[in-house]
């Protein structure tokens, strides 16, 4: 049986082209954190599932890991998400180091799923958390992160929104519907599917509850509401008064702080039941083709706990990299990267060339100058369709009569501009292409 030329299921290889798309995504998530002071970290692939089972429960054990046991008898994971190895290690260092911790990673995870659009089986996602930060202005400064980083890829609030909630305040209103902890952990769940369901659906299901009319009202007026204002108003009507002005601080908080365009609240927004205790968040994409969440996070504060480690207030977002390329790809946003990016292809059109220019190359490339070398004579009627292959702006010619005369010409396929410069002269050559670029904008 002959061995597939495919790769593994749900995962994917990245040619050249593939790999420009993904180094663009990379380098604008590290930039943007970079811009708000936080640290690049990483951690092992490998971790002991009893990692995973400690923060994320059976159902990611039994459905979605790839594990095996190790020659050392150890059970252990692929890692199919970041945050276990995130508190593992704040774990061993939130005593002594600094607050707030500021820190961000791009991992590569695996997690057994079905692929489909939006979700393979290998993905890498962008993660960004922060700890220690006083007040609520750590989960203030995650939603500036999001909005920032969406915005370095040309977006704005006609491509996306954040969709908001508040653990405490659905907490909160749950305990008037009922003081029992399991019909508010129903509610919960019910909460969780409404905008699968239609609201027959919902209404049987929480009249099934057996709790009073007034109960069911209040549960309803809270899942139909959409503005901040209003949602105040039933928290202050329910005496749920200092959730209802911390909330109220927060919003008028983020509001001055750019999100205004941004923010909507949303009920059903509730997220890990047994995770997330401050705001819980998604950003959807706006486009009727592609609506559907792209990024999720919150507030949590008990996340080291499974080292019986005291609470830190932390807050944090997971972006993956398919989900992203698709919002982009559907909204428009995606540069061209079908072209490699080189600044100069130098050509020669004689014997010895190579010899000849490989110092000036060497010179060039010192100077942080891109440059694509051919290794062998390119007919000068190809070579500037082969300059445009590689994705360089100049050309360099260097034929007999160059040669004869120590110079080489310098072509700007732009402009068509044509210079000759001396062959040892590679600062100058530098310097005319530096400038170029810096024209363009790059």
């Amino acid at each position: 049986m002959a061995i597939s030329k495919k790769p593994y299921k749900g995962t994917r290889d990245f040619f050249p082209q593939e790999k420009r798309i993904q180094d663009f995504i990379f380098k604008n998530m590290t930039l943007t954190a970079e811009s708000f002071g936080y640290e690049h970290y990483d951690g092992p692939l490998l971790e002991e599932v009893e990692l995973y089972k400690a923060k994320s429960g059976e159902e990611l054990i039994n459905d979605q890991i790839y594990s095996f046991e190790d020659r050392g008898g150890r059970f252990v994971a692929i890692r199919p998400e970041m945050t276990p190895t995130l508190a593992r290690m704040v774990a061993q260092i939130h005593k002594e180091y600094p607050k707030p911790i500021r820190w961000f990673s791009i991992p590569n995870l695996m997690r057994y799923e079905r692929p489909q659009k939006g979700r393979l089986r290998e993905h890498w996602q962008f993660n960004c958390d922060i700890f220690g930060a006083p007040g609520r202005l750590g989960e203030l400064e995650i939603l500036l992160v999001v909005k920032e980083l969406l915005e370095n890829y040309g977006a704005n609030s006609e491509h996306f929104e954040i969709l908001l909630n508040d653990r405490s305040i659905v907490d909160g209103i749950f305990g008037k519907v009922s003081e029992d902890k399991d019909i508010q952990y129903r509610l919960y769940k019910i909460v969780d599917k409404s905008k699968k369901v239609s609201k027959e659906v919902l209404s049987k299901e929480v009249s099934e509850l057996g709790i009073s009319q007034d109960a069911q009202d209040l549960f309803f007026s809270y899942l139909e509401t959409t503005q901040f204002d209003d949602l105040i108003s039933i928290l202050e009507a329910q005496k749920l008064t200092e959730i209802s002005e911390q909330f109220r601080d927060f919003i008028n908080l983020s509001q001055a702080s750019g999100l205004d365009q941004y923010i909507k609240f949303d009920p059903a927004i509730v997220r890990g039941l047994d995770y997330y205790t401050g705001i819980v968040f998604e950003v959807f994409d706006k486009h009727p083709d592609n609506r559907r969440a792209i990024c999720g996070g919150g507030a949590y504060a008990g996340l080291l706990q499974i080292f019986n480690e005291q609470p830190l207030a932390g807050v944090g977002f997971g972006l993956g990299d398919v989900t992203l390329k698709d919002f982009l790809i559907t909204h428009n946003l995606m540069p061209d990267l079908s072209k490699p990016d080189n600044d100069i292809m130098i050509s020669f059109q004689n014997e010895s060339g190579f010899l000849d220019l490989a110092p000036l190359a060497s010179q060039l490339r010192k100077a942080g100058i891109k440059v694509f070398m051919g290794l062998e004579i390119i007919k000068f009627k190809k070579v500037f369709k082969e300059a445009e292959k590689r994705g360089s702006q100049f050309v360099l010619l260097f034929g007999e009569t160059e040669k004869e005369a120590g110079k080489v010409l310098i072509k700007n396929l732009e402009t068509k501009e044509q210079v000759e410069f001396d062959l040892n002269d590679s600062k100058a050559i530098a310097t005319h292409i530096q400038s170029a670029k810096k024209e363009k904008g790059e």
